[in-house]
């Protein structure tokens, strides 16, 4: 039985246990669900705890089984883009004043990694979308 069939079983075993702990705690009454929702809370960050754990595993598999050099290059060039949308991001961009006042406690430096956030997003977001369309117009006059 290989990996992959082995993990599609405890994926779906996961998601039938998920099922049921949701289906118990809607079904439940206030104090039982507040009860098993704290206790489904654990239960949660193991779950993540694990899948973070197989993909960092698989994504290392891959890593070594494939081109090394076009991995790190993709990697290095989505780090260029991080590093660029943060360099680009002022963080004087709103007036924190109204936030401070409701005792939110933004500082220019969460400003400027949510810009930061934003300039990446709509940076990958324009080059995905670029990408698929020139893939689809080189496929289309290539035949």
């Amino acid at each position: 039985m290989g990996l992959h069939k082995i993990l599609k079983i405890v994926a779906f075993a996961l998601a039938i246990i998920g099922a049921i702990f949701a289906l118990m705690i809607m079904t439940g009454d206030d104090e039982t669900a507040i009860d098993m929702s704290g206790n489904m809370l654990y239960i949660a960050y193991t779950v993540l705890g694990i899948v973070l754990a197989l993909v960092v595993l698989f994504v290392i598999k891959g890593l070594f089984a494939g081109n090394i050099k076009k991995t790190l290059i993709t990697v290095g060039a989505f780090l260029a883009v991080i590093f660029i949308s943060y360099g680009i991001s002022s963080g004087t961009d709103l007036d924190l004043k109204p936030f401070n006042d409701k005792g939110l406690g933004i500082t220019e430096a969460d400003s400027k990694t949510v810009g930061a956030g934003l300039f990446a997003f709509y940076a990958l977001a324009f080059i995905a979308i670029a990408s698929m369309l020139f893939g689809g117009a080189k496929k289309l006059f290539n035949k």
